[in-house]
């Protein structure tokens, strides 16, 4: 039998969104939600009364409370209105099959467009374009270097806090050195002038700790004959770096290039989507957020200078289930690998979510998974639907970069393993936060990404799950009170319950509150709701002053690149310079000094007269005044015409120290003796001979170093006459099981202040550091306030880091400078070798100094 009905009209009145829910028109199935929940109609009906026209709209639904059913009854209602094409966007395939299985059980027309687009089925095409059904397919599909989708009246992108990771990282082009060497190389070749001789050897040689930790910055617009061999060089690269480059060609010239020993590169801080007529040409899109920051971060990674923000109507948000965190780190005994895998053993269920590569993150999954249980992995996932690992029994799933669009609702999953901090999508972030201290930058995509990560497993108010958070990188984001603050008051109490609940506590004792917990009975009602209630009370989310700055610079920033990115670098310099004084905290100051730097390299390149190149040029100087760990910028080409920087004091006792030692009767082979014994005793955890070690690296960093008599004395003292001192407490033989205790810091405190009377002062240098070095995780949150503003916390594997840097240093030392007669000549040349690899006193203690121990500015 078919059923046939009235032709479809185009009629002038509509009823709301909600109301087209609540009417019976669509053709929902048996399996269809009962109702919308409360604050979906909010949303929807506070769309249709306000921003039917706004042209860029992001709408807040938390994570677990249902973003995907009211973004399809707006697309729908759009799509019924008759005015053009609706395409709905999701991350990934596997995501977009589910909001295809969500249209079909809602009732919604929905047409999948996801894969080549020469497979596309052409019913379904014509039928998206003319408005009969809404498409569903990827940020691929959009994103990309010739988009086959038709130009859209409206665009809805689901899961859009992920933009930077899907849309930025589309325009331009990705190469890890393990996957293709080849390919690695090609583009090092080009990028050969920027680099001394010492860098390439050691890029191209066997990695080194040093090397392989570095991310180095290069505008390569800077040298013409370079930019020009570049674009030769990445014109002939295979597939699918060819696809690549062909987002970013016509702007090659204002993109960075960021590289490391691992891996290139090559893009705009901000992408070009102007130019993507299916993104631009739509007259809306709306955004699909689970958390709407203050920061720009939305503008910025959709390239859009202006996106509204429609936080939740409600002044409550909804709750989305209850997470009861364990920090296997934390807990008595050393063994957070057992514990965990003791954890999943609970229900043999678990989702593994993990920064590493694909295969280690599988390989973690397996480790943690126990005998005879079944692992599953991303080739599972994309080939056969997140159903396949819903619906079994027991199994163990490895995702890696994933921290979104997986709903494991119910006892789908009770058991969710982060390991890792999310805060490295790119190469591009991690210069941010490792090099150009711009972590206030990424504060917002790293939250929203451990609120994803968390939540996967709590898909709506009654779901509950256990959150393991695996590794020290993720515990010490949570130990920092100002992370903690950001969070929603809720999830507050959850992490603060979990963090009492595993510090110092007995593995077995751990295990049987997860199990009270799992069983979600009288017992935890009771005793467990309480006490996270208690918590929830106390809790209160304070947004950070550093990111209403980077919020009112966003604007401005998107400008900027768009200029650029067509050349105009008169107008991009203009617009970074006025987004300069938003950016004003002292949280933002590595961020300011990464915008002057980048305006004042534009205002050369643009510059038609000598008074706009010595602008160019104080923009340049005034960026290393900005930032507060300007290391990078020493590794920076000049721009021509520059006068040369002066050395700090403290580098200029260095360099002065090193070069007497150099013009003394050496013997090279003892020196590499001593190298050779410092790298070896670095390595060791015995207390006194790593102690030996470190005093070793201070002499070979020019500094005066030694081993300061008496109790309570720190273990290696570094002194640059009067111009800096560093203090330096190891704890060698301390290992990554718990929390660095009270004692350590009190200690490490009253150092300094030795160290000045054994040199008869009043008090340090100003702005000496001291050091603690050890793999303990972090400072309990409650003992870290007792810290000096001074106090540091650093580990082993800087140390490490630090070392191979001064070896490789002092092996070319010993083989070029020696030969240099001219004193002066071998001043400059110590300087720029120790400059290009990270070695002058400033750099290093810019290194040391990437974790104070106090909280707060």
């Amino acid at each position: 039998m078919a059923f046939q009905g009235k032709p479809k009209r185009v009629v002038s009145q509509f009823p709301s969104p909600e109301e087209l829910y609540l009417s019976g028109t669509l053709p929902r199935t048996t399996e269809a939600v009962d109702s919308l929940w409360l604050h979906q109609g909010d949303v929807i009906r506070a769309y249709a009364e306000n921003h039917q026209n706004t042209a860029d709209l992001a709408l807040e639904l938390p994570t677990g409370t249902g973003k995907t059913l009211p973004g399809l009854l707006i697309a729908e209602w759009v799509r019924r209105k008759a005015q053009g094409p609706v395409i709905y966007v999701t991350p990934t395939k596997q995501l977009a099959r589910q909001v295809a299985a969500t249209a079909q059980r809602e009732g919604v027309p929905g047409a999948l467009l996801i894969g080549p687009a020469r497979n596309w089925d052409t019913l379904d095409e014509s039928a998206v374009e003319g408005g009969e059904m809404i498409g569903i397919t990827t940020y691929s599909a959009v994103f990309n270097s010739s988009p086959k989708l038709p130009e859209p009246r409206l665009l809805i992108f689901d899961d859009a806090h992920a933009g930077e990771q899907f849309v930025g990282n589309e325009y331009g082009v990705k190469v890890r050195r393990y996957e293709s060497p080849a390919v690695y190389t090609a583009i090092l070749e080009p990028l050969k002038p920027f680099l001394s001789g010492l860098q390439i050897q050691r890029l191209e040689g066997e990695p080194d700790p040093g090397a392989h930790h570095q991310v180095r910055l290069i505008l390569p617009a800077v040298d013409s004959t370079a930019l020009a061999k570049l674009d030769a060089a990445l014109a002939h690269l295979p597939e699918p770096h060819k696809y690549e480059f062909a987002m970013i060609r016509s702007g090659l010239a204002a993109c960075c290039v960021y590289l490391a020993y691992g891996g290139v590169q090559v893009r705009p801080m901000i992408p070009p989507t102007f130019e993507n007529r299916v993104f631009s040409h739509a007259q809306q899109r709306i955004y699909l957020s689970a958390t709407l920051g203050s920061g720009g971060e939305l503008e910025r990674a959709f390239g859009r200078r202006e996106i509204v923000r429609m936080p939740l109507p409600t002044k409550t948000p909804p709750r989305s289930g209850r997470r009861m965190f364990v920090f296997p780190d934390l807990v008595k005994g050393g063994d957070p690998d057992g514990l965990t895998k003791r954890i999943i053993g609970l229900t043999n269920k678990a989702l593994v979510l993990s920064q590493q590569t694909v295969a280690k993150t599988e390989a973690a999954a397996a480790a943690l998974a126990g005998e005879g249980i079944r692992v599953f992995g991303r080739e599972i996932l994309e080939q056969q639907g997140l159903d396949v690992f819903a619906t079994a029994p027991a199994g163990v799933l490895g995702l890696a970069n994933r921290y979104d669009g997986l709903d494991l609702p119910g006892s789908a999953c009770r058991i969710v393993v982060l390991g890792g901090n999310p805060d490295a999508v790119g190469l591009q972030e991690r210069f941010l936060g490792e090099r150009a201290d711009a972590n206030a930058a990424l504060a917002e995509r790293l939250r929203t990404r451990i609120v994803q990560g968390v939540g996967r497993c709590t898909r709506g108010p009654n779901d509950y799950a256990v959150v393991v958070v695996l590794g020290s990188d993720i515990t010490k984001y949570f130990s920092r009170p100002d992370n903690l603050r950001a969070l929603e008051p809720d999830l507050q109490a959850e992490v603060e319950f979990g963090w009492q609940n595993s510090k110092g506590t007995d593995p077995d004792e751990v295990i049987s509150n997860v199990e009270t917990f799992l069983a979600h009975g009288t017992e935890w009602r009771e005793q467990g709701e309480p006490m996270v209630a208690e918590f929830r009370q106390e809790a209160v989310k304070v947004v950070s002053p550093a990111a209403d700055a980077l919020g009112r610079a966003a604007a401005l920033e998107v400008e900027a690149w768009q200029l650029a990115f067509t050349g105009d670098w008169i107008g991009g310099s203009e617009k970074l310079q006025a987004a300069v004084p938003h950016v004003g905290p002292a949280a933002t100051r590595g961020y300011r000094g990464l915008l002057l730097y980048i305006a004042g390299v534009w205002l050369y390149l643009g510059a038609q007269d000598e008074t706009q190149r010595a602008r160019a040029r104080q923009l340049v100087r005034d960026a290393a005044l900005a930032a507060n760990r300007g290391t990078w910028l020493k590794e920076m080409q000049d721009l021509p015409g520059a006068e040369e920087v002066p050395l700090v004091p403290m580098d200029v006792v260095a360099v002065n120290a090193i070069v007497a030692r150099l013009r003394r009767q050496l013997r090279p082979n003892q020196m590499n003796t001593e190298l050779i014994g410092m790298s070896e005793a670095l390595a060791q955890d015995t207390a006194t001979v790593y102690e030996r070690g470190l005093t070793t690296l201070g002499s070979f960093l020019g500094a005066e170093a030694s081993k300061p008599k008496g109790q309570g004395r720190c273990d290696s003292a570094w002194v640059w006459g009067t111009a800096l001192w560093m203090t330096i407490e190891a704890k060698s033989e301390e290992h990554d099981d718990g929390l660095l205790p009270l004692k350590d810091v009190r200690q490490a405190n009253t150092q300094l202040d030795q160290l000045a009377a054994d040199q008869g002062m009043d008090h340090p240098p100003a702005d000496s550091p001291a050091i603690i070095v050890s793999d303990r995780l972090t400072v309990d949150p409650r003992h870290a306030p007792a810290a000096n503003p001074n106090l540091y916390l650093t580990s082993t594997d800087v140390i490490g880091q630090i070392a191979s840097d001064v070896v490789a240093v002092w092996g070319d030392l010993l083989s070029t400078a020696v030969g240099i007669s001219s004193e002066p000549a071998q001043r400059q040349h110590v300087r720029s070798v120790m400059t290009e690899n990270g070695c002058l006193p400033s750099q290093v203690i810019d290194r040391l100094t990437q974790n104070r121990i106090r909280p707060g500015d």
